[in-house]
């Protein structure tokens, strides 16, 4: 928001400089964004006198000018402008003046054969408005080669400062005024906004509020006066002086009254030409299908959540936001229905950004205009209408009820330093709060506190602390460092916060993209997973398809494979990490990391390659997912069970079943076709699950320091064994078994071969296994490399009951 040092001191008597002011803005709260002395950016400009206008022969919708700037020669301009006409006295640019609005420095010129020595200037060109539609129209009486700025009068200090939207209090210069002098700046200003005497009755009644029970109502006060024999026209140059300085365009006297209100006091106003209302206007909701012709030049749409102020004709005003031309002042203008209303400020916020309207007034009303201003504002207008434009004021047409909060407050003295560490004397905050407009009472530790009627921000002890910092000064909060630790900080997050951590990176740094889905599922495919009992069902569902809880993260991820093969993406690797809920009771809610692959992402890359045919995903990619997330966890998955038990979806033969004991850890594997079917899924899909819960606790064990790297000078050696077993014998039995045999001298097993065939025996398999052996202080001799083999072939046969193939 902008406003002037002069319009400051208009409200605040007071002898700081504008620094000060300025310094003090951002220790209340009110920070400020930049402070500009207009004088210092325009003070090149020159007042100018328009000789002759003559049309450019080589351009239509060019003018050459002859323009007398005060130096006792006449200047040769090319103007563009629709307005330059003999005559005129306008803003002149010598050559080498900075034009602001352009970010250029004018020279001299040649355009279309003529030449061209200077410009004519426009308000927008100078920042003073947006208004670029002509250039600058001075009074007739205005002298020749003077400083436009000593002329005009903007040769002071402009304030922009920035407001957060709980203090609509502070969109007025009164209100910033306020906060300054409650602070020690000055002293506040009363201002008159007494009851003008009313010549008569009102031609225009109370406006009947048209809403019905289950309406949105943004109406709540609604004020009117009507003011008759007005003499409408140019604004005093003083009011046109400070609105141009913050960036408003002087339209007429009615106009920049209501302008001049709103910026000055926070309370927006509309003016309406009362000999163009037909009929009784009313407030009432728009109607599907109507429009509005804003003060924008814009055509609106309106809905039925709309209010707005309408006549026989339709919609005059939107209500809180913007007027309508139809029905706006003109210099022609002789009766005036000046409205002073109060909106509910959510309601006008929500029709501002359905419109798309971002006006003043909208921008005061959604932050909470002061109630209590709405009659003083309308009898403030009225004076200030008398004033100017003369008129007789007829009664004011009010209708409706404000809504005042009248917040009380128990504020326990103590609050100030146990939130902010400041340490002030009672008398000092019961003085700010007084100064800063509450009413107190009660005496001893704790105040009772009656909030004013323009801080509806102010509803806890918490607020009346901030409001007391405020005026002591931000930076007068004492600064102290936290207490520096003498020893070693404690872990600070838990193992399944860890646990969620570890796998997140593993999985993202395996290939796979994290994705988040939704906890609520539709019941079917909760039934489906396992779920849909009772108690995981919602009792307020947010849509047909969300009323169960998650019995696992299969459904969100599966459903967004479905949804990204539909557009063309059928290669896909994602996990989620996140809760699952097995049951309603506090046990039942684990947390999963779960997993997929669809179509050729396999972690060797997805898609076609030159090198050869891409591959579908398989089972293998699922378990070698699981494993590394265990293996990222610290558990090594050849240490862990694996049962060819498939979990409900995935296919019979292609998942497996990880436990530790009697505990499922989790499961891989391919999804059923049945099921894929039914989930409208035709591309190969893998997955896996790991219950991060289920996971054993790590061992609480004194922390040691790690041991040196203890290699081997030895090397190793390998031999080869063959075993002949019934085909349900798994591989990872004899690989437990080999191990087995001599834990300190066989450090792997691999399996790297499988068969089966008729010469083996119906039945039977036979499946090769690859040891290696690794002595660690002597070498091996022929006998210890045999007995060796023969515990292996021992251990094997014991458990598999194969036999060693010849």
């Amino acid at each position: 928001m902008k406003f002037t040092l002069d319009w400051l001191k208009e409200h605040l008597d007071t002898d700081a400089s504008a620094t000060e002011i300025g310094e003090t803005l951002t220790k209340v709260g009110l920070e400020l964004e930049g402070m500009e002395d207009q004088g210092k950016a325009l003070s090149a400009f020159v007042t100018a006198h328009i000789v002759s206008a003559e049309q450019h022969p080589n351009a239509d919708k060019l003018r050459v000018c002859k323009v007398d700037a005060g130096t006792g020669e006449l200047i040769d301009v090319v103007c563009g402008a629709p307005n330059a006409r003999t005559g005129l006295k306008s803003v002149f640019a010598f050559p080498g003046t900075y034009i602001p609005g352009k970010d250029m420095t004018i020279g001299k010129g040649n355009i279309r054969g003529q030449v061209s020595n200077g410009m004519l200037c426009s308000n927008a060109e100078l920042e003073l408005s947006n208004d670029h539609d002509g250039i600058i129209e001075l009074p007739e009486d205005a002298p020749v080669g003077v400083k436009y700025t000593d002329y005009a009068g903007i040769n002071g200090v402009v304030f922009d400062i920035s407001i957060t939207p709980n203090r609509g209090d502070a969109t007025g210069v009164y209100g910033i005024a306020r906060d300054l002098a409650a602070f020690g700046l000055g002293t506040l200003k009363a201002t008159d906004m007494s009851p003008v005497p009313s010549k008569g009755e009102s031609p225009i009644a109370p406006l009947p509020q048209l809403f019905g029970a289950d309406e949105p109502r943004t109406s709540r006060k609604f004020g009117g006066r009507y003011i008759a024999n007005v003499k409408n026209g140019p604004s005093p140059a003083w009011l046109q002086q400070r609105l141009r300085a913050v960036g408003l365009r002087p339209v007429n006297a009615i106009v920049d009254i209501t302008n001049w209100v709103s910026l000055g006091w926070g309370r927006p106003l509309h003016a309406y030409d009362a000999d163009k209302i037909v009929g009784q206007p009313v407030l009432r909701n728009a109607r599907p299908g109507e429009t509005i012709d804003a003060l924008d030049n814009k055509i609106y749409s309106l809905d039925e959540t709309m209010t707005v102020i309408a006549d026989d004709l339709g919609p005059l005003c939107l209500g809180g936001i913007m007027g309508g031309i139809r029905s706006s002042t003109t210099d022609e203008t002789v009766n005036v229905f000046m409205e002073c209303a109060s909106w509910d400020p959510e309601l006008v916020a929500r029709t501002g950004r359905k419109t798309g309207i971002v006006s003043d007034a909208r921008y005061r009303l959604e932050r909470q205009v002061d109630p209590a201003l709405t009659e003083p504002g309308l009898e403030l207008a009225t004076r200030l209408v008398m004033d100017l434009c003369g008129g007789e004021p007829m009664e004011p047409a009010i209708s409706g009820e404000d809504v005042f909060p009248n917040t009380g407050v128990e504020f326990p003295l103590a609050e100030v330093r146990r939130l902010t560490g400041l340490t002030v004397e009672p008398m000092i905050i019961n003085a700010i709060l007084t100064r800063l407009g509450f009413e107190i009472s009660g005496k001893g530790d704790v105040l009772s506190v009656k909030v004013p009627s323009w801080r509806p921000d102010v509803t806890q002890k918490a607020d009346l602390v901030e409001e007391v910092m405020r005026m002591v000064g931000v930076d007068n909060v004492p600064v102290e460092p936290l207490a520096r630790l003498s020893h070693v900080a404690p872990r600070m997050l838990t193992n399944i916060q860890n646990r969620r951590r570890i796998a997140r990176r593993a999985l993202a740094a395996r290939g796979l993209d994290e994705a988040v889905t939704w906890s609520f599922i539709s019941h079917d495919e909760a039934t489906r997973f396992g779920g849909g009992s009772e108690g995981l069902q919602l009792a307020n569902a947010i849509a047909s398809d969300m009323t169960d809880m998650r019995p696992s993260l299969l459904p969100g991820l599966l459903a967004a494979a479905r949804r990204n093969a539909n557009r063309g993406l059928a290669d896909l690797a994602i996990f989620e990490v996140g809760q699952v809920f097995l049951s309603d009771a506090p046990e039942g809610q684990h947390t999963y990391a779960t997993g997929i692959r669809t179509g050729t992402a396999r972690l060797t890359g997805a898609g076609r390659h030159w090198s050869g045919k891409p591959e579908a995903v398989g089972v293998f990619d699922a378990k070698a997912d699981l494993g590394a997330v265990l293996d990222a966890l610290g558990y090594d998955i050849d240490k862990v069970q694996l049962f060819a038990e498939p979990a409900p979806w995935s296919h019979p033969g292609r998942g497996g079943r990880v436990a530790q004991g009697p505990k499922t850890l989790g499961w891989f594997g391919e999804l059923h076709p049945a099921w894929a079917t039914q989930l409208d899924i035709d591309f190969p899909v893998v997955a896996f699950e790991l219950d991060l819960d289920a996971l054993p606790e790590p061992r609480k064990k004194a922390t040691r320091t790690k041991p040196a790297l203890d290699l081997s000078a030895l090397m190793p050696l390998t031999r080869d064994f063959a075993f002949v077993v019934d085909r349900a014998v798994t591989a990872a039995a004899i690989l437990r078994a080999a191990r087995g045999a001599d834990k300190a001298l066989i450090k792997d097993v691999t399996v790297f071969d499988v068969f089966e065939g008729s010469h083996v025996g119906e039945g039977k398999k036979s499946v090769a296994i690859e040891v290696t052996i690794q002595p660690s202080d002597k070498t091996l001799t022929e006998e210890d490399i045999d007995r060796i083999s023969a515990g292996i072939v021992a251990a094997v046969t014991k458990t598999s009951g194969g036999t060693l193939r010849a």
